[in-house]
């Protein structure tokens, strides 16, 4: 079992949520984030200084079998790649088990599809 962390732009969000859910991925987590990037540079907006330095973004969180990762992985960079600067990151970390609170179940086969 593999953890797919990836932090997104807030406008790809809805492109990159279809696509993952067209791709086996029927649960994940997700939440709006801050970061620091590396521009830091001030603008003016209607008289108003403000600071860009601060990024708002989207991190989602999937847990998956090891056989859907590479497919998980394509389909968020497919949807989510502009090719500019600041795009995100994807982040994949190995998990050591997973327990179903409702069943007792541990392992992958929690994971398993359920309809």
């Amino acid at each position: 079992m593999k953890r797919i962390e990836a932090i997104i732009r807030k406008t790809k969000f809805d492109e990159v949520k279809e696509a993952l859910l067209n791709s086996d991925i029927n649960w994940f987590e997700y939440h709006d984030v801050h970061g620091i990037g590396q521009s830091r540079e001030e603008r003016i907006y209607r008289g108003v200084q403000y600071s860009t330095d601060v990024i708002e973004r989207v991190a989602i969180t999937i847990v998956c079998r090891n056989q859907f990762v590479d497919s998980t992985i394509k389909a968020i960079i497919s949807t989510a790649q502009t090719g500019e600067v600041g795009d995100g990151r994807i982040f994949v970390s190995e998990m050591v088990d997973t327990w179903s609170i409702r069943t007792g179940e541990h392992g992958d086969d929690v994971l398993r599809d359920k309809k």
